[in-house]
């Protein structure tokens, strides 16, 4: 794909510099407007409001929509008012807020002075709700029918009014506003014939969403019913909006990017990469650096309490980071498997005792066989191989039996944390690689210093 997007570029660049407007347009109404946008973000920016005016109306919003935010700022302080109101006509409601959240005030305020009155009545409604919500997600253009319609009626009206729809596929049933009941274009084509009311056809029992639920659930519903649409509706049911699969799949984007950046110790960004700059991205991964570089001296400080004992046995000092780099690795691993789970719904709080029981009997398993392979390698390979006598028989033993241990520990915190964390109203995903590494390499010094005093200082 970026092989095709950088050939399309330097195609299109070739006959901007030609000229060749006519041609240039030719090529650009055959193409799609995400990958019309993949191509503008590999242009220079002088370039983009000429090649913008050369696209179609339609086509110009559906592009303008998949474009970075920082390039639609340049395309707006480019456009005159009358090319700015043709852009915001064309677009949706639900991709008109996204573009207003993204914006500067002073954008901002010009968006809205352009804006119709009702798209102008819209947003300012969308955006009154929090942030993360079905309502702020969801779009106004819905398909509404009324109780008592034949299916000749719902036809004619959904010619009438569906060309500003986001979807007609889906439409909904409502008496004073309230939803009644769904029916689907599909049922109304098979229907038996055009006097048949859409009460009789309808499905009553329709799944739907409040307006403050968490736009993560919302995507999570839709995936689950491979729904199109989900309508929401407010404390008094009555439908406000709905929340196309297109807005989930973004919502499930955004929600696994943040998820990886906390996961890896970074604090979320709003930005792209490439639109970054140093400075963003030292904003973002300072604060979780340094909390980590001083949660780290803890490890140092158990170091230093057994100073004594490693004088005495200073190979013990080889394995320190074979120990906290497998405790770490394995909080990891149930750490990611217990965050995934939750992030699709399928573990709650309640199934703790069970997630911690089978993690214990997989850590038991993972533990034995770690301390096995690392016996045998220290006595083979490390003391005959390499010669190395300060590797006895006992150190061998503190060192396999540490790891076993550690597993099982970093197994459990690994499994409970992220669960703990989502009941006390905290991201899971807060609770994973780094945070685990760090808690986990304190517990295991503890425990192989606890195990070699034991078994070498006797």
């Amino acid at each position: 794909m970026a092989e095709y997007t950088v050939t399309v570029s330097s195609t299109l660049q070739a006959l901007l510099d030609g000229k060749k407007y006519s041609t240039l347009k030719d090529v650009l109404v055959t193409m799609n407007p995400a990958d019309i946008a993949a191509v503008f973000e590999e242009m220079k920016q002088d370039r983009l409001p000429v090649l913008f005016r050369l696209l179609p109306k339609e086509l110009a919003a559906e592009t303008f929509v998949e474009m970075e935010p920082e390039n639609q700022e340049l395309l707006i302080h480019g456009f005159s008012d009358a090319e700015l109101r043709e852009v915001l006509n064309e677009l949706y409601v639900d991709d008109a807020v996204d573009i207003v959240e993204e914006m500067p005030a002073n954008v901002v305020r010009r968006i809205l002075a352009q804006a119709t009155p009702e798209m102008r009545k819209d947003i300012n409604d969308i955006l009154r709700y929090p942030e993360n919500s079905a309502g702020a997600i969801m779009t106004t253009e819905y398909v509404s029918l009324r109780t008592g319609m034949t299916v000749g009626d719902a036809i004619t009206s959904i010619r009438r009014t569906g060309v500003d729809k986001e979807t007609i596929y889906s439409c909904y049933v409502t008496e004073a506003r309230k939803l009644i009941g769904m029916v689907t274009v599909k049922d109304l084509l098979l229907a038996q014939d055009d006097e048949t009311l859409i009460d009789d056809i309808m499905e009553t029992n329709v799944i739907s969403v409040p307006t403050l639920a968490d736009e993560e659930e919302v995507a999570l519903t839709l995936s689950k019913y491979n729904f199109i649409a989900l309508p929401v509706v407010d404390g008094d049911g009555r439908i406000v909006g709905i929340v196309t699969f297109d807005d989930a799949m973004d919502v499930m984007e955004e929600a696994a990017t943040e998820d990886m950046e906390i996961m890896s110790g970074m604090t979320p960004s709003d930005k792209s990469y490439l639109y970054s700059s140093a400075f963003d991205l030292f904003k973002h991964r300072i604060p979780w650096l340094l909390v980590l570089m001083v949660s780290s001296t803890f490890t140092s400080i158990i170091i230093t309490s057994f100073e004594t004992a490693l004088a005495v046995h200073v190979i013990l000092t080889a394995f320190i980071p074979m120990i906290m780099g497998t405790g770490g690795n394995t909080g990891s691993q149930s750490s990611v498997t217990i965050i995934r789970a939750l992030s699709l719904g399928e573990l709650e709080f309640r199934d703790l005792p069970k997630v911690v029981w089978k993690e214990i009997r997989t850590a038991l398993m993972c533990g034995l066989v770690l301390g096995v392979v690392c016996y045998a390698k220290l006595m083979l390979f490390d003391r005959l191989v390499m010669g190395n006598l300060d590797v006895t028989a006992m150190v061998a033993l503190a060192v396999s039996a540490t790891l076993a241990v550690t597993v099982l520990v970093a197994k459990i915190i690994g499994c409970m944390l992220p669960m703990v964390a989502k009941k006390l109203g905290f991201d899971p995903a807060v609770m994973a690689s780094p945070f685990i590494a760090t808690i986990v390499d304190a517990i295991s010094l503890f425990v192989y210093f606890g195990i070699s005093s034991a078994l070498l200082f006797r």
